[in-house]
């Protein structure tokens, strides 16, 4: 009763002397409430307006993957139809998983781990196929695997296994104002955006991904093969280029 009197939300019965300090804290107190109920309702109402925006765009991507998928498909069986070969074209992104330690390695590909934020065995990274990026991943080549990951998989990966980078402290993706506010100025402001960055290689992939902190996978269910070998080579192996193959793979360490 007496903070909902204090508050203004109760008057005083008539009759009953009340100090001036009272009146004043009562009047302050009552526009203090009615300044943060209109703040309460004006972010409810921005909240609605961005999960609407959110939920617009995400509609947008679903459909865009589904177009591209099509396209693809059409593309492959006019190719057989007219009795051609269909090229597809080279991938943008590419999958680094670290599968060996640091014991008996040379200082260059101990840099460039560094440099790739592979500092731990078992951790991933998405990277952009440049020149100068695939050159350097030639040097690191026989202890990395390397791929190229589809749709389901960045999904997975982002959702299941992904921490944002704020402040230089590892922060987990439970909502999307995390993102908005490191990324916002990028016109990425949820999951989803960020999801369509990463894997359509947009203008803000190096932003997005350096504000994706390093993967950290497990061992695969059902165990390596063999690291020393390659995984192109006749007896068969665990590094090198697995192309589409990673996919199944990364299933198998999350």
């Amino acid at each position: 009763m007496a903070e909902r009197f204090l508050t203004g939300e109760v008057q005083a019965p008539q009759g009953v002397f009340v100090p001036e300090s009272v009146t004043k804290k009562i009047s302050r107190n009552g526009a203090l409430l009615k300044q943060k109920t209109e703040r309460i309702a004006e972010i409810k109402r921005q909240n609605k307006q961005v999960r609407k925006e959110l939920k617009a765009r995400a509609f947008k991507y679903e459909k865009e993957y589904r177009n591209q998928a099509k396209s693809l498909i059409a593309a492959r069986r006019q190719a057989k139809k007219t009795g051609n070969y269909f090229v597809e074209a080279e991938a943008k992104m590419m999958m680094v998983v670290r599968i060996t330690g640091i014991n008996k390695m040379a200082p260059k590909p101990r840099k460039i781990f560094k440099l790739l934020r592979l500092d731990q065995l078992h951790k991933a990274v998405f990277v952009k196929c440049t020149k100068p990026m695939l050159n350097m991943i030639k040097c690191i080549m026989p202890y990395i695997v390397c791929g190229y990951p589809n749709l389901k998989t960045v999904k997975e990966l982002v959702l299941k296994k992904g921490f944002g980078r704020v402040n230089r402290q590892r922060i987990p993706l439970q909502e999307n104002q995390t993102i908005s506010n490191e990324l916002g100025k990028f016109g990425i402001h949820g999951v989803d955006d960020l999801i369509h960055e990463i894997y359509t290689v947009g203008p803000h992939f190096k932003e997005a991904n350096n504000f994706l902190w390093a993967f950290k996978l497990s061992s695969p269910n059902g165990g390596w093969v063999l690291k020393k070998h390659g995984f192109q080579e006749p007896k068969g192996g665990d590094w090198g280029n697995r192309e589409e193959l990673i996919n199944e793979l990364v299933r198998r360490m999350m």
